[in-house]
């Protein structure tokens, strides 16, 4: 190859997509998990994911109305742009990126319809926000440390309550419910413009209290809406009021994440301890997808990509149906996972 061509050729491969979930020319089948309706085919490392973007964490993942995905992630070390949301078409074809304010810190991510647009809530655990954007990334509002909440008045020597807010969820008035998830485990309440409102929970056992609120969504499928938080160092799910009353507890879980509802009532709940949980509409399990959770999958995460097991799940962090009943799954490794499980 003469050197012209040879930096032509350089040049044009640093901007070409690394093709993730290409057909296997060989032939062989890839794993299917579940059973009956809920039947589904594994597509590890969904997406043509571009050169220049390295996946840190994969921490949250939606569809927008076009069926678009979006994952958000912490960005990895070697990763050329720092972008920290990158967006797909249904295909899985690369379509942008942007975020890179949120390198490091990209975690909880909500998508809601607003009049004529869509907009997307995302978490910063590292800046300690909880930002709300247009599709393209740019700024509506960010809410900041709960400083009108008295439980994060400083104490006698100054010092504030830990704030981390991991994931959120938004009522039907337009209300913001914010888990504190990394932080003192409190659920901040704020009005459609952000305005505080107030706060409950606080790390502890008993009913009512929360130990890494992790999750949050707000239940609409009964005749009042819920509001279910993933209470995860306590293993279990939570439901309260939208006064922030206790109503009860969910079982069925080890370690839930988060939630999403599919159009049927189904509830699919990325369970960090190596398993993807389904649910029907009255909140009894249907399935565990992928199920590892007797393999030590905290060592797994760790580990390249060659290290995971296809067919099963390593640490699933968010989860969420698309328009068609598929589900996307993405995952708390280092060097991120993202999983299209195809309904059969």
């Amino acid at each position: 190859m003469r050197t012209t061509s040879r930096r032509r050729f350089l040049a044009a491969s640093a901007f070409a997509p690394l093709i993730m979930h290409a057909d296997d020319k060989a032939g062989s089948r890839r794993p299917v998990l579940g059973s009956a309706e809920h039947t589904y085919e594994a597509y590890h490392d969904w997406g043509e994911l571009p050169h220049s973007i390295q996946y840190g964490n994969t921490h949250g993942v939606v569809e927008d109305s076009q069926g678009r995905i979006y994952v958000h992630h912490t960005v990895g070390a070697a990763s050329e742009t720092s972008d920290s949301m990158v967006v797909f078409d249904e295909n899985g074809k690369f379509v942008k990126s942007w975020g890179r304010e949120f390198k490091g810190g990209a975690h909880g991510l909500h998508i809601r319809r607003e009049g004529g647009y869509e907009f997307l809530y995302l978490c910063d655990t590292r800046r300690g926000v909880v930002v709300k954007a247009t599709l393209d990334g740019e700024e509506v509002f960010t809410i900041g440390y709960p400083e009108q909440s008295e439980a994060y008045k400083p104490g006698p020597d100054g010092t504030r309550p830990k704030y981390s807010p991991t994931n959120l969820a938004i009522a039907p008035n337009g209300d913001l419910y914010v888990g504190d998830g990394y932080g003192s485990s409190f659920i901040n309440q704020y009005n459609s413009k952000g305005e505080y409102i107030r706060t409950f929970g606080g790390k502890g056992k008993e009913p009512g209290k929360l130990d890494c609120p992790h999750g949050i969504i707000m239940d609409t499928r009964g005749a009042s809406p819920i509001l279910t938080v993933a209470d995860r160092a306590n293993n279990r799910i939570q439901r309260f009021t939208l006064a922030g009353e206790h109503i009860d507890f969910i079982q069925g879980t080890n370690l839930p994440c988060h939630f999403n509802y599919f159009s049927n009532g189904d509830v699919v709940v990325p369970d960090l301890g190596a398993r993807v949980t389904l649910m029907d509409r009255n909140n009894a399990v249907i399935e565990h997808l992928g199920d590892d959770s007797a393999s030590n999958w905290k060592e797994t995460r760790k580990l390249a990509r060659t290290g995971f097991t296809p067919g099963k799940f390593v640490c699933p962090h968010g989860a969420c149906f698309d328009h068609a009943g598929n589900i996307f799954v993405v995952e708390w490794v280092e060097v991120g996972r993202v999983t299209k499980l195809k309904k059969a």
